[in-house]
């Protein structure tokens, strides 16, 4: 992934876009062509298949993701910072319309109907987030900082589904005020001061 070509650099934020927008089955190669000023042909030269287009986005997501949570954590030293900071990260996202949903999330909905390989991807970015958070909520016990009313994994994963439904409710009702008040409510429940 490390070679990738402007061109394949474009399709891939493209069909991320149109991803966010309509989900896997809302876009298809000709689109992509059409916002990128390519051929169709193009596109299957760099992703022979759209599962393979988008199990490349995905894990180029994942990638993504993992690598501005390891900075989130040298920028911020507290768990409930670590936290908060991510909240925020996603309530600018949603706010300024530049992120307005999680693509791992929304391809998580679709999971049934996914081709194996995407759906593979998914569960691994799941996989990934659940473990980031599971592990920020332990090392916030351990600072006194954060509480847990079950074990850091059931927790992470309540998090987790918190933080994606409130993206869900924003969007339903377009209005970030939801996501702030839900995630809010969430960090009051978890944190211990």
């Amino acid at each position: 992934m490390a070679n990738m070509t402007s061109t394949a650099d474009d399709v891939l934020i493209t069909a991320r876009k149109l991803i966010t927008e309509g989900g896997y089955n809302g876009f298809s190669y000709a689109d992509i062509a059409n916002v990128v000023g390519i051929r169709k042909a193009s596109i299957h030269h760099h992703f022979p298949t759209k599962a393979e287009l988008v199990r490349v986005l995905v894990e180029k997501y994942r990638g993504e993701t993992m690598a501005g949570l390891q900075a989130l954590e040298v920028e911020v030293t507290s768990p409930a910072g670590q936290l908060r900071a991510y909240l925020r990260y996603w309530e600018r996202c949603i706010g300024d319309a530049s992120q307005p949903f999680c693509v791992a999330a929304l391809l998580g909905c679709e999971l049934p109907a996914l081709p194996s390989e995407v759906a593979r991807e998914v569960s691994a970015y799941f996989r990934m987030l659940s473990g980031w958070i599971a592990g920020v909520l332990e090392r916030g016990v351990g600072a006194g900082e954060l509480r847990l009313q079950d074990t850091a994994a059931v927790e992470a994963e309540a998090f987790m589904a918190t933080v994606h439904g409130a993206m869900l409710s924003a969007r339903a009702y377009g209005d970030v005020a939801i996501f702030h008040a839900i995630a809010r409510t969430l960090m009051v429940r978890v944190e211990t001061g």
